[in-house]
């Protein structure tokens, strides 16, 4: 009898014959999984940021760090998506605030709120697909597709937007996004369904289990029958979508849209992932990490303001923790965990013979 646990959309087997192995094993699936050292961080970061600033625990800059982490955290369930499939999205930030600056200049000109919100979102999904039909058929590097498209979509929001922020005064699309759903606030509401249905689909569906093994190895998910073309344009429509919600939610923060809005969420998203355990080789980690990796990089940022550190410090430490996780995501945890094994390793020497 074999005890199948899967973690992550891989398949691990323990032996149901020996129960304290086979409970030693969940133990240590339970401890080690991917949620838990970033959990462990998060927590740490915030016991140090207590002691850093009286500050930090006061209800208004828990709401700050949530409020500005819930963008990051859903374009980083996005950027994820491509991610696991081996893939990388440079252009959600660009097409976030196009979906800013569209939703903005539709409500601007006496459109409905229906229109404004579906039709960002819409669009936004679309030119995910323009970046996945580029990498697939044109057989261009995920990075050149989707750096080109960054400079497009931001020359569109440009030419849309004409000038100076297109103020948004609709007050019902403010509440909408930017109020508040049963004394929780907005944001905080549609991050918790994002990453409720993304860790879903993930873990639980054929889609989910078919982009790890795409990312894993996408020759042989091909040879398989797996339909890779097909799903890495979904998880770049995805994570065009749900740009353009995070999109929608910065449009209500600021009250109006700007082609500007969406500067360096790209690489925000892209550090949440990696520091939530994504490997940018792809087939590895899962969309809760790559949240808590977002709000692990907002956390120590929100210290960092609390404590005056200049922005360059900031822009420093967040590439520190950017190497860090890729090097422990591409095995270098395993060589660190080798060396402390080797060196605490029991060893038998031969008796000395006079």
């Amino acid at each position: 009898m074999i005890d199948t646990l899967k973690n992550r959309g891989e398949q691990i087997t323990a032996p149901a014959s020996d129960p304290q192995r086979a409970v030693r094993f969940r133990v240590r699936r339970l401890f080690m999984g991917s949620y838990v050292p970033i959990l462990l961080a998060l927590v740490v970061v915030m016991i140090i940021g207590s002691f850093a600033s009286p500050y930090f625990l006061t209800a208004r800059n828990l709401q700050n760090i949530i409020l500005t982490g819930a963008i990051v955290s859903i374009l980083a369930i996005g950027q994820f998506m491509v991610i696991v499939t081996a893939g990388i999205d440079l252009s959600v930030g660009a097409i976030a605030a196009l979906a800013t600056v569209f939703s903005a200049w539709i409500l601007a000109h006496g459109g409905s709120l229906l229109v404004a919100i579906g039709g960002a979102l819409v669009i936004c999904a679309g030119v995910g697909v323009l970046n996945g039909l580029a990498v697939v058929f044109g057989r261009i590097t995920p990075f050149i597709a989707t750096l080109g498209m960054l400079s497009i979509i931001q020359g569109i929001s440009f030419f849309v937007q004409g000038g100076s922020l297109i103020a948004i005064t609709n007050q019902e699309f403010i509440g909408l996004f930017n109020g508040q759903v049963l004394g929780i606030s907005s944001p905080t509401v549609l991050l918790i369904i994002v990453t409720i249905v993304a860790a879903l689909v993930m873990r639980y569906t054929i889609f989910g289990r078919q982009q790890y093994a795409i990312g894993g190895n996408s020759h042989a998910a091909l040879l398989s029958g797996l339909p890779v073309r097909r799903n890495v344009i979904l998880a770049y429509s995805i994570s065009g979508f749900l740009a353009g919600i995070a999109g929608l939610l910065l449009a209500a923060q600021l009250s109006g849209g700007s082609a500007l809005a969406g500067q360096n969420y790209a690489l925000d998203s892209i550090a949440a992932a990696v520091v939530g355990g994504a490997a940018l080789f792809g087939g590895k980690g899962n969309p809760v990490s790559a949240v808590l990796g977002a709000l692990l990089i907002g956390t120590i940022a929100n210290i960092m303001n609390l404590r005056n550190v200049q922005a360059e410090g900031q822009l420093v430490i967040q590439g520190v923790l950017v190497l860090l996780a890729v090097y422990l995501t591409s095995g270098g945890s395993k060589d660190i965990s080798r060396g402390f094994s080797m060196l605490f390793r029991r060893r038998n020497y031969a008796p000395i013979s006079n």
